[in-house]
């Protein structure tokens, strides 16, 4: 945040309701749990969509360097700890780390869906620096955070992952499977472009849909 000259933690609920009670409403469980030692607060202040994309922007700023990654957390990780080091490490001012809790939404059945894998938990990095010269040093980082992560992830969105740099689980097993045959049936000489991974590796099969370290047996 530009008002702080160390990082902090924004926390930001939204409701979407038909009346100011009935948002306020929805809003006070959140109100009420506020613990103490908070910089700001702000409560049931009216927005509107194209306030929230000025704010998305001036968190994304033209003109620096990206590098991003994320993961959906096991319900059963002890989150705050697993992402402590992304949240507090954070390399510089414009960097941020998310959190979005997931449920109930994470505990439906989604058939026949793209988005067949997720979790209560989703995690995203987004590490902004400058200057050309800081490449080495801010990727590092981003991939080193992603690294301890890892071990306590179920795979990650495919949306804003880098296939040349971590290859992980993008759908669920039985979904994966569905894509993948799909893509040997109707381009098995790899003609349409596919995921772009390391080298090309994946080629016409398509990508593993595995968690690093996961073996594969290939039939």
């Amino acid at each position: 945040m530009p008002d702080y000259q160390e990082s902090v933690v924004l926390v930001g609920f939204t409701s979407f309701k038909n009346s100011d009670e009935d948002a306020i409403q929805a809003l006070q469980v959140a109100e009420d749990s506020v613990p103490p030692g908070y910089l700001q607060k702000h409560f049931a202040s009216p927005t509107s969509l194209q306030q929230e994309y000025v704010q998305q922007g001036l968190a994304n700023p033209h003109g620096h360097r990206y590098c991003s990654d994320n993961a959906y957390i096991h319900n059963d990780a002890d989150v705050a700890s697993v992402l402590e080091e992304a949240f507090t490490t954070l390399p510089s001012r414009k960097s941020f780390a998310l959190w979005y809790a997931m449920g109930p939404v994470s505990r439906r059945p989604l058939p026949d869906m793209a988005l067949s894998m997720h979790s209560d938990h989703y995690f995203a990095l987004y590490t902004i620096w400058e200057t050309v010269n800081d490449d080495d040093r801010y990727q590092y980082w981003t991939q080193d955070i992603m690294a301890k992560v890892e071990p306590h992830s179920i795979g990650q969105y495919l949306g804003d992952s880098d296939f040349q740099v971590r290859n992980t689980k993008y759908w669920g097993d039985e979904q994966g499977r569905r894509l993948m045959q799909i893509r040997e049936e109707w381009n098995p000489d790899g003609r349409i472009c596919g995921y772009l991974d390391h080298e090309d590796q994946s080629g016409a099969k398509g990508l593993r849909n595995k968690l690093q370290g996961e073996m594969v047996i290939e039939s």
